[in-house]
């Protein structure tokens, strides 16, 4: 198959219908979590990363949109859960770590998701690459208050904090995040904000609990 007739079956694989169902088609047609988690970015953000949870004696992590565990094996993390909409990322997480003890994997549908118990919490939470992939309002909204719901110390938000539409890219929508959380997620204060040291990469925000 020629080059060019595969990348027309591969777009027409992951045509947007919203966003969840973007990512499950995009690992189903063997895309995958996209530059930012591969190469000098996916180092950059472990290196930042991997000293935050050193630094601050984390002693459990979970990631709301794990992707395909490219990043995640740059990773020095103590006990980690990884979660992700897509079901195909999700396998191939589960089997690239399968002989790792310390990493447990779920699945997880914003509409279909309450821990009001807080079941699943951990000292750090993380988002990388995600808020600007979540391009409906309801959407943005479940996810973010799961996010910080898990977390008993830190969150660490991996994006830019800013309100943009790109055009001819449906899957993404910048967002001025801070502004929301600071309105709809109370006890919680932005401690650190470390920007993109180029232009192609995003600012580390980190958010921890009020004393």
């Amino acid at each position: 198959m020629k080059w060019h007739d595969r990348m027309g079956r591969f777009a027409a694989a992951i045509r947007f219908r919203n966003s969840q169902s973007y990512w499950k088609h995009r690992y189903v047609a063997g895309g995958t979590s996209g530059v930012g988690s591969y190469s000098a970015q996916a180092r950059y953000k472990a290196d930042f990363l991997n000293a935050f949870v050193k630094e601050n004696a984390i002693t459990s992590v979970v990631e709301f949109g794990c992707g395909d565990g490219s990043q995640l094996g740059l990773a020095d993390y103590p006990p980690y859960l990884g979660i992700d909409v897509a079901g195909p990322a999700i396998r191939r997480c589960i089997e690239s770590f399968r002989h790792d003890s310390s990493k447990s994997f779920m699945t997880y549908d914003v509409g279909a998701f309450a821990d009001r118990a807080r079941f699943l919490h951990a000292d750090l939470a993380l988002s990388l690459d995600v808020v600007f992939h979540l391009v409906e309002d309801d959407v943005f909204e479940a996810y973010m208050h799961a996010l910080f719901n898990a977390a008993d110390r830190f969150v660490i938000i991996y994006a830019r904090d800013r309100d943009e539409t790109p055009a001819l890219k449906r899957h993404v929508r910048w967002r001025k995040f801070t502004p929301w959380i600071e309105s709809n997620i109370g006890g919680w204060q932005l401690s650190r904000l470390e920007p993109a040291p180029i232009a192609d990469y995003q600012d580390f925000h980190v958010f921890a609990q009020v004393e």
